[in-house]
């Protein structure tokens, strides 16, 4: 690096936790109290990641309004976008690595301990029930690989190929410059660019019933054409998802390695523990990424949504764009933008 090269790249880093450190004088329900409140103010049932996740509510709602138990809502509404062949970054059609592998991750968690996870799973079109069946009928928390995906057969799930023809086109025509590089925001995207749109996302997803209890789902197909073995947030319990009796649950959406290194969920719950609301919650871990990785998470979508015992919401990214939707007791639905550190 030149002198002049070096004084630029000190000059962008001192500008950027300086707009960070003033953001961070603001009171930190500055942002929410701007916001849309869904539902008049009714408690949330139902809190998910992106647009996409209006579906998943409305599935996960239908099965609690049915009597079904925390545990078969949150399944229900992850296995709507894990099915979908039209969303590139959860589950069937999802975009595959760099070898041509479509490869899942997925994690479910009560607030009662029971927790069960599958990362790097093939061939199998819903990660999140196989995650389901490691918490209820293995001693295990997790199973990953070769191992998650035997255990899936074992456990009556079928073999499907989950490259579809629009998938492994968008693959071939990213091997063609191997352009790697996370883009924000990607799973908003009406069009999609084939090797620039690197979709890295989750369905995340948060649910609760009257009396405060809660569970969660969080199931993805990754960041598209990462390495081979590439295993992010998503499946790994306090970093893609949280959840802790008479607190709340908490999950994540953006590029995973930013949260993992801060076991950013648990970190959000653990905030709520200690008297945060939801919102000042999401906000400080927000801030605490962007102040510890500086111009390294420049361009990068980081995002927490929060739901506490009582239905209250958190929403809060680093970027804009991220948008989440919130299902109230009356099971009405809202899709909402969260707000942000930075504007763009």
């Amino acid at each position: 690096m030149t002198g002049s090269q070096g004084t630029k790249a000190m000059t962008t880093r001192r500008s950027v936790l300086t707009a960070i450190g003033a953001l961070g004088a603001l009171p930190l329900t500055t942002a929410a109290a701007r916001a849309a409140k869904p539902g008049a103010g009714k408690p949330t049932s139902i809190l998910s990641t992106w647009d996409f996740g209006a579906a998943a509510n409305a599935a996960a709602f239908a099965k609690l309004r049915a009597g079904g138990s925390l545990i078969d809502a949150v399944e229900a509404g992850a296995m709507v976008p894990e099915a979908d062949p039209t969303n590139h970054s959860v589950g069937y059609s999802g975009y595959p690595d760099r070898d041509g592998h479509v490869t899942l991750d997925a994690v479910i968690m009560d607030d009662a301990g029971g927790v069960g996870a599958v990362a790097a799973l093939e061939n199998t079109m819903h990660a999140i029930s196989v995650a389901r069946r490691v918490m209820e009928r293995t001693p295990h928390t997790m199973l990953v690989g070769e191992g998650a995906t035997r255990f899936a057969r074992d456990q009556g799930f079928p073999q499907q190929s989950l490259l579809t023809p629009e998938s492994e086109k968008a693959w071939r025509d990213w091997l063609k410059t191997a352009k790697y590089q996370p883009e924000a925001n990607s799973e908003n995207r009406i069009t999609r660019t084939p090797g620039g749109a690197l979709d890295h996302d989750t369905i995340g997803l948060l649910a609760r019933t009257a009396d405060g209890r809660m569970a969660g789902a969080c199931t993805t197909s990754g960041m598209a054409f990462k390495m081979r073995g590439r295993v992010g947030d998503s499946p790994q319990v306090g970093s893609g998802l949280y959840v802790e009796a008479g607190i709340g649950g908490a999950t994540s959406t953006g590029l995973g390695e930013e949260v993992t290194r801060v076991a950013g969920s648990a970190r959000v719950v653990a905030s709520m523990r200690t008297g945060a609301t939801p919102q000042q919650a999401c906000e400080e871990v927000v801030r605490h990424i962007a102040k510890l990785r500086g111009d390294a998470i420049r361009g990068v979508q980081v995002g927490f949504l929060a739901l506490d015992a009582h239905g209250v919401i958190g929403a809060f990214c680093l970027l804009p764009g991220f948008t989440y939707a919130v299902t109230d007791a009356d099971g009405m639905t809202t899709v909402l933008k969260a707000p942000s550190l930075f504007q763009a």
